[in-house]
């Protein structure tokens, strides 16, 4: 990443931290008091939390051909409101109607707003060169969940969790809406891209395919352990203070392997990464087999840190087999799978777990060394390329 890069960097990494804080990690802190509040099982805020993520990997085409249109400072801009409107509706919930839809409304706003829409803007912006600052807005938002969870809970316990909805809608007005139109550039060309309405034919050929689904399995296991993390790791025979304490390492590790990928990997391609970032889970779960539950924070390391460089492929692969023409609609065609799985997999997962316990993590291992086969079948093509 280059130092004019830096106020981009710095501005989308703070709003895909609320963006992401305020809606995919909100239901871990406030689906029990809602459903309490509501008189349900908090399996309707978790069945509405995975309908709004359907709906943003339906949005991902696209939103993306909106991006390589006119740029993202319009799409990311209207992520706000709706996530906003989305949160005050929450907030205002007294049904499940209301709470439906309030979850449908935070899904368009996922799909306007998260990783796929933030990584299309910068491909706009800085085309082939966009690497470094995707993996450094990752950096920021990696912290996402340790700064949202304790936020969530912190106005649960002192405002209660309708307030609490209120504030994170306020600060999508107030400070989101104001940094992303301000501080992203308007692209060049947008004005007369909007005048052209032909959509652009995408062929959906063998490579397009491989890396839709090496993402999608591996983006299954992420939705999984996001779910069932702690879980696991107590049928695995840890402690739930082990399981708990472990979970915790997963955000630095996360950001300590973005680190590693900006200043040691940078100079490899990112098949490269993505690559090493397959094998980790099926690492740390050898070791969970080999030890128990006594390895449950190596696992989450292990763990964590391909997550956290498989964050940063989504964004960084496509663009570099394919470069920057169409490259936000592209992104939207093939992370739509993933966001599929990724809301699939924790009630795929949770229904699993009850018959084989720890032995789930042979089926999320498997998944990950797919994703692994998948992209070694791409190495070729790529060195091509």
């Amino acid at each position: 990443m280059s130092g004019r890069q830096l106020p981009i960097i710095l501005a989308l990494g703070t709003t895909q931290t609320l963006a992401w804080a305020s809606s995919y990690y909100l239901p871990a802190i406030l689906a029990d008091p809602i459903a309490r509040d509501l008189g349900v099982s908090s399996n309707w805020i978790f069945a509405a939390f995975s309908a709004s993520l359907v709906i943003s990997a339906l949005l991902g085409p696209r939103v993306g051909r909106q991006i390589d249109l006119v740029g993202g400072r319009q799409v990311l801009s209207i992520s706000n409101l709706t996530l906003a409107a989305g949160l005050a509706l929450l907030g205002l919930t007294h049904s499940i109607t209301l709470l439906v839809t309030a979850w449908l409304l935070l899904g368009i706003g996922m799909g306007f707003g998260l990783y796929d829409a933030a990584f299309g803007a910068l491909g706009r912006i800085y085309g082939n060169a966009a690497r470094g600052a995707i993996t450094g807005i990752t950096l920021i938002a990696g912290f996402a969940s340790t700064v949202g969870w304790p936020l969530t809970a912190w106005g649960l316990e002192s405002i209660g969790w309708r307030d609490t909805c209120f504030a994170w809608a306020a600060a999508h007005v107030l400070i989101g809406l104001p940094i992303n139109f301000l501080m992203l550039p308007a692209v060049k060309g947008a004005k007369a891209a909007t005048q052209t309405p032909v959509k652009p034919h995408i062929p959906i050929d063998r490579t397009m395919i491989l890396l839709a689904f090496a993402f999608a399995a591996a983006w299954s296991v992420t939705g999984a352990m996001a779910a069932h993390f702690p879980r696991i790791l107590e049928a695995a025979g840890a402690t739930s203070v082990q399981a708990v304490a472990a979970g915790a390492l997963i955000g630095p590790a996360q950001v300590a392997a973005r680190i590693v990928e900006a200043s040691l990997l940078s100079r490899y391609h990112p098949l490269a990464s993505t690559r090493l970032a397959c094998l980790t889970h099926p690492l740390g779960a050898i070791i969970v087999a080999i030890v128990g539950g006594g390895a449950a924070s190596a696992f989450a390391i292990f763990h964590g840190a391909g997550n956290g460089i498989l964050t940063i492929a989504r964004g960084t692969l496509p663009l570099a087999i394919f470069g920057p023409q169409n490259y936000a609609y592209r992104l939207g065609i093939i992370g739509a799978p993933a966001r599929m799985a990724q809301a699939a997999a924790p009630l795929a997962f949770g229904l699993l777990i009850d018959s084989m316990g720890s032995r789930i993590l042979i089926v999320s291992s498997g998944l990950s060394l797919a994703a692994l086969l998948a992209l070694l079948l791409l190495h070729e093509r790529s060195r091509k390329r």
